[in-house]
């Protein structure tokens, strides 16, 4: 299948995946997420992939979901839309799809190792954190800053991956880390040198893909299982609905309509601002 947004390749038992949007640092749009969840399958199935990668194109490696706002709407479409999101459980309806589809990349029988550089938040993060392994560049930025104005997470691997402290410094805090940071405190296996994360990333994979599948997918398999045993999917369909219901506070409300009459970068200047961070750059979370 021909991709817009992402890059596919195999070679050495390595199914290579890179997403290509790099003209907006990344951020996930819907189709975005299609075409890498379709690539991510096939891999799955391919009896030639033994492990995947997961990389990004340009400067970031995800700066997190698309939040552009809708273009032009007829005053119907707009109360319609109005009307949807102040409907608490079609938002609780909608949020869930999320947690499912990162669950799907997480349940994958073939490992997946990410290699995080530049921005990786907000959706970025859910998208990472759904991955095996994770090797982040020494000066990659790392967190969920819509936290301040947006809601929660509509997933939570943050409690398995850092702990309970860590959590919600991010969660509370909206700041990041870099990489050297995330690997002090669990988020990344290991942290390298920008100019090394490349190689990092194909030296781990070419030692996994010297294991048959089946064994990498048993071993990964009795993992998940013990975190599942630890209310991992269940935790998920609760990040899900928190968020939907974080969605009602009145700053959400205030930031959606910022970005929808000034433009999202007015609107990140604006909740960023005082925080003095994630500043000067076209970043989407």
């Amino acid at each position: 299948m021909a991709y817009n947004y992402i890059e596919y390749e195999v070679s050495d038992g390595i199914g290579r995946v890179t997403l290509n949007r790099p003209e907006k640092l990344n951020a996930l749009s819907q189709e975005l997420q299609d075409e890498l969840m379709d690539c991510m399958r096939a891999a799955d199935d391919d009896p030639e992939v033994r492990v995947i990668t997961l990389r990004g194109n340009g400067r970031a490696f995800c700066a997190g979901y698309d939040i552009t706002p809708p273009g032009e709407q007829t005053p119907e479409e707009e109360a319609r839309s109005k009307e949807m999101r102040e409907n608490i459980r079609w938002d609780m309806h909608r949020m869930k799809k999320t947690p499912a589809r990162w669950t799907e990349l997480l349940n994958l029988d073939k490992p997946i190792i990410v290699g995080v550089h530049g921005y990786c938040l907000a959706g970025g993060t859910d998208m990472a954190m759904h991955c095996d392994i994770i090797i982040a560049a020494d000066d990659a930025q790392i967190g969920f800053p819509a936290v301040r104005s947006m809601g929660t997470p509509p997933t939570h691997m943050w409690t398995y991956m850092v702990g309970p402290q860590w959590a919600k410094w991010f969660l509370l805090t909206g700041e990041s880390v870099n990489g050297k940071q995330a690997e002090e405190i669990g988020f990344a296996l290991k942290s390298v040198p920008r100019e090394n994360l490349d190689d990092a990333v194909e030296e781990m994979a070419s030692k996994m893909a010297k294991i048959p599948w089946e064994l990498l997918a048993a071993n990964k398999s009795i993992v998940n299982k013990a975190m599942d045993l630890m209310g991992r999917n269940t935790l998920q369909q609760m990040a899900a609905e928190v968020d939907a219901v974080a969605h009602q506070a009145p700053i959400v409300y205030e930031f959606n309509r910022r970005s929808k009459e000034h433009g999202v970068k007015a609107a990140l200047d604006w909740r960023d601002g005082p925080f003095r961070d994630y500043r000067g750059a076209d970043k989407k979370d």
